[in-house]
């Protein structure tokens, strides 16, 4: 008896080696599952909390279909500018050897401008290409050129220009670790085999980048997608994008009772970004395969 007593206390699992994760999971439940379960609840209520569907009906609205075009617009153009431009850069730094000091600078400054977004990167660009920019004023008396224009900054375009400040060191940072896993030994043997440097990497190296490449776009994308505070500071007139459509729905003093309309397109953003992500998590499951 002693002996199934003791056999069934050593079956106990060990709730120490957890612990340390309780704080983590708490931090998931407030900032994560709990604004989730508040969106998909409050997109299908009323302002009396009653159930309804109307509010997904003001997806197919023409203010609500223009905003998530200008979303998808924007977050594909800047996840392509960014991708491809990041994707240069960082077979630069890689190629450069991992003791050199310029790549390792290049790195970390890419960590940091990756995270440099909202209300500091919106001043940054007004102050350097705005309508008394440094740059503007610069251009207008040097080349009587008006870098300013009619305010493009401050619209679709210049969210595009602005965004792929950010995505470009983003892209960086997610993608010199597929180029890093290029072994040198695939390289040598394909020399050996007799191929050229172009046929090496058009038949071994860009197949085996291409998933990753494809991945880190797909992040990009969704990091542009979700971003708000920068296009928050730069469009004060307009909601070219859903997440200046969704501040009007919930802030507006003219169109009241709209704050579930904000609930469903913040459902929408949710469900584009799933799956964008999952697409992302299958092809670095494919990239995985190879990489060290």
């Amino acid at each position: 008896m002693s002996d199934r007593a003791e056999g069934g206390r050593g079956r106990r699992p060990a709730v120490g080696p957890f612990l340390p994760l309780l704080p983590f999971l708490g931090f998931l439940l407030v900032f994560l599952v709990v604004p989730t379960l508040t969106v998909v609840v409050g997109a299908f209520q009323d302002e009396s909390g009653a159930f309804t569907l109307g509010n997904l009906d003001a997806l197919t609205s023409d203010a609500a279909l223009t905003a998530l075009r200008g979303s998808l617009v924007l977050s594909g153009a800047t996840a392509v500018l960014g991708a491809a431009l990041g994707a240069v850069l960082a077979f630069l730094v890689v190629s450069m050897g991992p003791s050199s000091l310029i790549r390792r600078a290049t790195l970390s400054v890419s960590g940091v401008l990756a995270q440099f977004g909202g209300i500091t990167l919106a001043f940054a660009w007004i102050a350097t290409i705005g309508p008394v920019g440094i740059v503007t004023n610069a251009m207008s008396d040097w080349f009587s050129a008006d870098l300013y224009g009619s305010g493009w900054l401050f619209g679709l375009p210049g969210l595009v220009v602005v965004y792929t400040y950010f995505q470009v060191p983003l892209m960086v940072i997610v993608f010199a670790p597929a180029l890093d896993g290029l072994r040198q030994e695939w390289r040598e043997a394909a020399v050996n085999l007799g191929a050229t440097r172009a046929q090496y990497w058009r038949h071994v190296g860009v197949p085996l980048l291409f998933p990753a490449f494809l991945g880190s776009a797909l992040l990009l994308f969704a990091n542009a997608f979700a971003a708000y505070a920068t296009a928050a500071v730069l469009v004060s007139q307009g909601q070219p994008i859903v997440p200046l459509l969704i501040r009007q729905a919930i802030t507006s003093e003219v169109l009241l009772g709209q704050a579930n309309v904000g609930f469903a397109l913040a459902l929408e953003m949710i469900v584009v970004v799933s799956v964008v992500m999952l697409a992302y998590n299958l092809l670095l499951r494919r990239t995985s395969r190879w990489m060290p």
